[in-house]
């Protein structure tokens, strides 16, 4: 299997993941906003829909894997040059505009507060300063700011490419029993999140000079990036089958995750780390909701040639609606809550509107520059 196959249920996870992180981002404010995040109504549905939409970020290093493992380029450069230039460049346009925007509500005479209406993350500590502006631009090298809070995974990217061409070498000689036994591993590394936060911070050799423990070799995305390239082959197994295991797997992550995250959010003295503790995309419970959906949706079997057609244009654009996609959410939060909609319905209407408006933007760009839109969506 190369890249270049086109796989339709390939595309149907990819847009399904893409409207998973979206409204992961749509329930930002039901527990970051000061007035909102005291409200019992937001916080049970922040961890309900938080909770169901965990699997996001892992089905894409899942398709990440699949598709790039084993590396085919013939040396690092050519490798390195294909993926990474592709996300470098919008990544640091991108960045620079998220950063510099509170500066240019200033220059525009809006209220500073405007900053905190499209970032929810900085309410109450918002700063039209070009000073602080140009801090944020200038820490883009190191990290992300909470005005671009999504912006964390581009560098996790990265990361992976770097790495990716060296686990290559080792997949393409394992067998898959070997691949097995090291998944078995990594799922039990899986664990160490919970390990760190009720048993001992430092585990299995860790300590104040060593950060590097026993399972740090076989823990992280990697996993998910040889969970993709092992189920690569579409299942073959049958609907009920598939249903019966995924939904067995996907109740069991799920309850984990909900339970978690209910009692940390309801406990008024909970830290950040302990708020996010269940939310670990590295964890034991997520993992098996990843690959329940992964299962899933690889049994989808699309026929329309119309809906084919769409399916591929998220696959074309779907960088591009990923890194401008977070510009747009606190105002659609602004505009849906206007119509005093259910709590429940607020979360799937934000994603497909954020979604819809953010693919459209992408689209523009490429009618308007041509292939030189990929510089600058991706």
């Amino acid at each position: 299997m190369t890249e270049k196959q086109h796989l339709v249920w390939l595309d149907v996870i990819r847009t399904v993941a893409m409207i998973m992180v979206i409204a992961v981002h749509c329930i930002d404010p039901f527990y970051i906003s000061p007035t909102l995040g005291v409200q019992p109504e937001y916080r049970h549905w922040a961890a309900v829909y938080g909770s169901l939409l965990r699997p996001s970020v892992p089905l894409f290093v899942m398709m990440t894997g699949l598709l790039l493992l084993p590396v085919r380029e013939p040396s690092l450069g050519t490798f390195y040059r294909k993926r990474i230039y592709r996300v470098l460049f919008p990544f640091l346009i991108w960045s620079v505009l998220y950063n510099m925007f509170p500066w240019f509500t200033g220059i525009l005479g809006l209220p500073k507060e405007i900053i905190g209406d499209f970032f929810c993350y900085v309410q109450g500590k918002e700063s039209q300063s070009l000073t602080d502006a140009l801090k944020d631009v200038a820490m883009i090298p190191f990290n992300f700011s909470f005005k671009e809070n999504h912006m964390w995974y581009i560098y996790l990217l990265i990361g992976l490419y770097l790495y990716m061409p060296f686990f290559s070498a080792w997949i393409e000689k394992a067998s898959r029993a070997t691949k097995r036994t090291y998944l078995l591993i990594w799922f039990v590394s899986l664990f160490l999140p919970y390990l760190s936060a009720y048993i001992s911070h430092y585990l299995y050799g860790e300590a104040t000079w060593n950060q590097f423990g026993l399972f740090y070799y076989f823990a992280g995305f990697n996993g998910y990036l040889l969970l993709g390239h092992y189920l690569k082959q579409r299942n073959d197994w049958s609907w009920r089958k598939t249903i019966i295991l995924s939904a067995i797997l996907f109740v069991l992550g799920y309850a984990v995750t909900y339970s978690g995250f209910s009692a940390a959010a309801s406990n008024p003295n909970a830290t950040e780390p302990e708020m996010e503790l269940f939310f670990t995309f590295c964890s034991p419970n997520v993992a098996l909701m990843t690959v329940a959906v992964f299962l899933l949706l690889q049994k989808v079997n699309v026929r329309s040639e119309w809906l084919i057609r769409r399916l591929a244009s998220v696959t074309k654009y779907g960088f591009g609606i990923y890194i401008v996609h977070y510009f747009i959410v606190g105002p659609i939060f602004i505009l849906i809550r206007q119509f005093s909609l259910p709590i429940p319905l607020q979360v799937p209407i934000m994603a497909v509107l954020i979604f819809l408006i953010s693919w459209g933007f992408t689209w523009t760009v490429y009618k308007l520059v041509g292939k030189k839109a990929k510089y600058i969506m991706g």
